[in-house]
This record gives structure tokens, C-alpha cells and sequence, in this order.
């Protein structure tokens, strides 16, 4: 028997990996679905048979073409190595880029114009120009991971663990508790604990399913209100994604969303390059640029064929291979998604399952990855890892603000001078906050060392970064800028912060090179 034939298609722990791989992309398509049809087009909403039939089937089939790409490496790897035990890079939608691209440039085309084909097309050329950034972006992956601390790439996937995938998930848990926390209970117990459930089912699976099953039982009774509704059969149907040149209708207006769309790339990007680290650590090396390749061509294809979300390998390896997942769960996550995206089916599981069901999962994720930080990195860097958490706090602040200002339909200008300089202020924060923390984390963590000049040198490029907009985006959508073009002198003041800094570390270099180091590291 060939080492190849020993790797299982399909182990034990493949069925969990696959209910939290499917689940996390399957709560993407409901943030997708929930925030498009709050936007509002002369008291019409977004039409959801619309993202069911345009939308969803070309944004599945990105997914099943990145999963089973990582399926086949995942094998190769397997087969280079003689290992069974090889976990494949799971790929899903990206959460940021899909809440980003639907309140930033679907939603608003869709009030102002009423049509939500014009949203589509122009979502689609939106997604096109993206993936041609992360193209031409891929190949600098190596290079980023060899020069950027472990406290920068690993620190900014924490953040994004307890911010995004932790505490973010537990406003729409709270939304229905009873439901939210019978299933994170059951999540906890199974996946945090390792506590075996009677009969050794599936703990993932049986989380979601039986707080669905309880979410119908309570809203039969009459417990729920009119947070309650049943999930819709008409949302089956054939809608195979066909690649369209509608996305060519939408490339002016596309244009102008460019500052979004490239910061956007960025992002997965610096993550692909962070989670390709993170599995590294967990015993699976995969070539970075392979990695990253994957995920453009998957958002290529996807906005080609109708898709509006980007795709991106997921930070959650290590929590998908402490559930015994091998390849079987990448295999079967893109088939099911890419089939259910073109059959209907997801979009009928869309429409039935509640959110408080789902979180727990997110959740899970992001306590493996926060723990999987700090047992990786040196304790010394570990207050590094802390200072990459904070840009990301403020991008979480800044989810909430807008969420408050959008449900009061005020502009910036509406606001009260004091509240409207906190908004500028959180909003340069949290903009780019994914690139923030890792620069962050790197500059914690060369100063931690003793190396005020490695640190200097980090501090320049955030004052480069910040004066374009790549970080601390001081323009409303997040985008770039030329730094003399924007209104206002926030920018130039980040700017010149980031320089003095490193200039007083510069000057302190003499001082920092007659003290003993740390750990026996050079200054």
C-alpha cells in the first residue's frame, strides 16, 4: 500500500471540521442576505430572491473551487511527507470584505439607484478588482513571512479571534440567549472541553442542529415574537453559476470603489500570508505563494460568474485540525457549497437556520486561534501580541458606531462636533486595522528584543502607510488617498507621530545598547 492510500479520504474528525467550515461560510451568506435587505430603496428592500439567484451561486462556486484546490495540496503534502495526520487550508468568504462590500457598495448603489441588477454588476467588477490585486499581490507572501515577527502575524489573527470570531458573534447569540446559549454550551463542551457526547456524536453538528431544532420548537410555542420565521421552499431552484460579462456594465462605477476594493485584497492578502504561518506552526507547511494564488484565482472566478464576496483561506487550521480534520472536510465543504449554492439548497439553509445557532462555531475559532498565539510565540512577546490586539478593538468600536449612525440615518455631518472628532478618530483607528496589527505586533516585538532600529524602521513604513491611507484611512469609505488631496491634517498628524516615535528610538539606540538584552538577544 503507497503512503498516499494510508492518508484517509475521510477520517472521524472530518465531519466536525466540515459543519464549522461549512457553517462559517454558510454565516457569511446570512450577514449577506441580513445586511442587504436592511438597505432600503424608496421603502423597497434589497430583494432577497435576487441574491438567492445572482449572488449566491457564483459566491459559492469561488468557495468550491479554493476548497478543493486545498484539497488536492493538502494530499500532495500528504503524499510529499508519508504524514496521515496532514490538515488542508480551509477557504471560505472573507467576514470583513463581505460585511465591507455590502454596506459600503452594494447596499448604497442599490438605495440610490433602486435596481439592484446595477448593485450586482457593479459588486461583480468590484470583486474582479480584487482579485486581480491579490494576483499581482500573492507572490511578495514568502518574503512578508520571513522579514514580520511571529507576534505580528500570529498577534493580528488573535485580534481578529476574540474581536471579530468572539465577542462580535455574541450580539446575535444574545438576540435569541436561550437558543444562542444552549448551542454554545453544547460547543463548549464538546470542542473546548474534548468531552465526549453520548454516542460519540459529532459536537459541532449537534450544537447548531439542536439549537435550530429548539429555535423552531420556541417559536412554535410563541416564545420568539416576531423574531420568528419559517424558512421558505421556493428558495430551491436550478441557478447555475455561468460566467457574465454583466460585471462589464458595472466597471465605472467600480472605478470609484476602488479605495475599497484594494485595501480589501490587502487584507486577505497580509491574512492568507498570517494563517499560512499559523498552520506552519500547527505541523502543516504549505508554500505561501500556492496558498495565496488559490484564493485570487477562487475571487476571480467567483466575480466572473456573479460572486460578490471574496474568498480567503481561513485563520481557523489549528481549530480545524484539533477536530481530527484531514482533507475530507475541504472535499466536502466545497462540493456541498459549490452544488448547494447552484441547487438552491444553500440558500434554503440560509433562510432556516438562525443565527444564534451558528455563532457558537465562530466563536470556537476564534478562542483556538487566541490560544494557539500564545502557546507559539515567545512569552517575552507576548505584551507584543497584546499592543496588535488594540487596532482591531477600535475596528470593533467602529462597527458599532456605523451601525448606530446608519440606524439613525445620520450623516458625519449631523453629528455634534465632539461626537463627530470621536468618530474621526475611531474610524482612522480601525480602518486597515488588519495591516495596523501586524505592523504593531512587529514593532512590539523588535523593540521588546532591544532593536530600536528594526523598530524604527517598522514605525516609517506606518507613517508611510498612514499618510496614503493603507492604515488609519482617514476618508469616510476606509480608501486610499494621495496624502494632499484629502481634506483635514489627522493623517499628517498620524504621520508625524509615527516619525517622532521612531526618531526618539533612534536617538535612544546608544542608551538601549548598554543594557543587557533580553533572552540573550542582540540590540
Amino acid at each position: 500500500m503507497t503512503e498516499s492510500k494510508k492518508y484517509p479520504w475521510f477520517g472521524g474528525g472530518d465531519l466536525n471540521a466540515f459543519f464549522g467550515l461549512m457553517l462559517d461560510n454558510v454565516t457569511n451568506l446570512v450577514l449577506l442576505t441580513f445586511l442587504l435587505e436592511g438597505f432600503h430603496h424608496q421603502g423597497v428592500p434589497f430583494p432577497r430572491e435576487f441574491i438567492f439567484t445572482h449572488m449566491i451561486p457564483g459566491t459559492a462556486l469561488g468557495v468550491m473551487f479554493g476548497d478543493l484546490v486545498y484539497t488536492w495540496m493538502a494530499r500532495r503534502l500528504a503524499k510529499r511527507t508519508g504524514r496521515t495526520d496532514v490538515t488542508a487550508m480551509p477557504l471560505g468568504l472573507d467576514t470583513p470584505s463581505t460585511i465591507g462590500i455590502t454596506v459600503v457598495v452594494l447596499g448604497p448603489v442599490y438605495a440610490v439607484s433602486g435596481d439592484p441588477m446595477v448593485a450586482w454588476q457593479v459588486g461583480m467588477a468590484t470583486m474582479l478588482f480584487m482579485g486581480l490585486i491579490k494576483l499581482v499581490l500573492s507572490f511578495a507572501g514568502e518574503w512578508v513571512q520571513r522579514i514580520v515577527p511571529q507576534a505580528g502575524l500570529l498577534g493580528s489573527i488573535a485580534g481578529i479571534g476574540i474581536a471579530l470570531l468572539g465577542f462580535l458573534p455574541l450580539t446575535h447569540l444574545f438576540e435569541m440567549p436561550i437558543v444562542g446559549m444552549v448551542a454554545l454550551g453544547l460547543v463548549l463542551y464538546s470542542l473546548v472541553a474534548k468531552l465526549k457526547l453520548p454516542g460519540n456524536l459529532p459536537g459541532a453538528a449537534v450544537a447548531v442542529l439542536g439549537g435550530t431544532l429548539l429555535y423552531y420548537v420556541l417559536g412554535e410555542i410563541g416564545m420568539l415574537g416576531s423574531a420568528y420565521k419559517l424558512p421558505s421552499f421556493a428558495d430551491f431552484g436550478f441557478t447555475p453559476p455561468i460566467p457574465t460579462l454583466d460585471f462589464v456594465a458595472g466597471l465605472p462605477r467600480a472605478v470609484d470603489f476602488l479605495p475599497i476594493a484594494i485595501p480589501f485584497g490587502l487584507l486577505t492578502i497580509v491574512g492568507g500570508i498570517n494563517v499560512n504561518e499559523s498552520a506552519r506552526v500547527a505541523g502543516d507547511e504549505y508554500r505561501t505563494r500556492d496558498i495565496l494564488l488559490t484564493e485570487a484565482v477562487a475571487t476571480l472566478l467567483a466575480g466572473i460568474t456573479g460572486g460578490v464576496s471574496q474568498s480567503t483561506p481561513y485563520i481557523g487550521h489549528p481549530a480545524y485540525k484539533s477536530m481530527g480534520g484531514r482533507s475530507g472536510y475541504t472535499l466536502a465543504c466545497g462540493i456541498f457549497i459549490g452544488l448547494g449554492g447552484a441547487l438552491g439548497l444553500i440558500s434554503f439553509i440560509v433562510g432556516a437556520l438562525p443565527k444564534a445557532a451558528v455563532v457558537p462555531i465562530l466563536i470556537f475559532v476564534g478562542l483556538e486561534i487566541v490560544t494557539q498565539t500564545f502557546e507559539t510565540c515567545p512569552k517575552k512577546h507576548y505584551p507584543a501580541v497584546t499592543l496588535s490586539f488594540l487596532p482591531i478593538m477600535g475596528y470593533l468600536v467602529l462597527i458599532q458606531w456605523n451601525t448606530i449612525i446608519g440606524g439613525l440615518q445620520l450623516q458625519d455631518t449631523a453629528l455634534p462636533e465632539r461626537l463627530a472628532h470621536d468618530y474621526s478618530t475611531i474610524r482612522a483607528l480601525g480602518n486597515g486595522f488588519i495591516l495596523t496589527a501586524m505592523l504593531w505586533g512587529a514593532f512590539g516585538a523588535k523593540l521588546v528584543d532591544r532593536r530600536p532600529i528594526a523598530t524604527a524602521g517598522y514605525l516609517g513604513i506606518c507613517a508611510g502607510f498612514s499618510l496614503f491611507g493603507v492604515i488609519h484611512s482617514v476618508a469616510p469609505a476606509g480608501g486610499l488617498y494621495l496624502p494632499w488631496a484629502i481634506g483635514g491634517d489627522l493623517h499628517w498628524r498620524i504621520g508625524a507621530g509615527y516619525v517622532i516615535f521612531a526618531l526618539l528610538l533612534v536617538a535612544l539606540r546608544h542608551s538601549a545598547r548598554g543594557q543587557p538584552a533580553v533572552s540573550g538577544e542582540e540590540s
